[in-house]
């Protein structure tokens, strides 16, 4: 198992982003969460195997219909560093 954070800016939020991440990370089995942040990014903790975070990162690059995704940050982090339940979830 890999584990990522991820930062995604542009015009993201306000466009059905979170759910649209949450979705398609429900759909590939993957974990984590993703909210927004006050700056404008959207930020995504996810765990799954690196197979299925590849793919789920074009699908970050891409965005909801309605985003506009300039900019996608990624950093692999400690899965340990984060209690995952067995959802994606989104954060409020």
């Amino acid at each position: 198992m890999k584990c990522l954070r991820i930062y995604i800016s542009g015009v993201v939020q306000g466009v059905g982003m979170r759910y649209f991440i949450k979705t398609e990370a429900s759909s590939m089995g993957l974990v984590g969460w993703v909210r927004n942040l006050d700056d404008g990014r959207v930020e995504i903790v996810v765990k799954g195997d690196r197979e299925k975070l590849d793919e789920f990162l074009k699908i970050c690059r891409r965005g909801s219909p309605f985003a506009q995704v300039e900019q996608v940050d990624v950093q692999e982090i400690d899965c340990r560093s984060f209690d995952f339940t067995e959802s994606f979830e989104i954060k409020y």
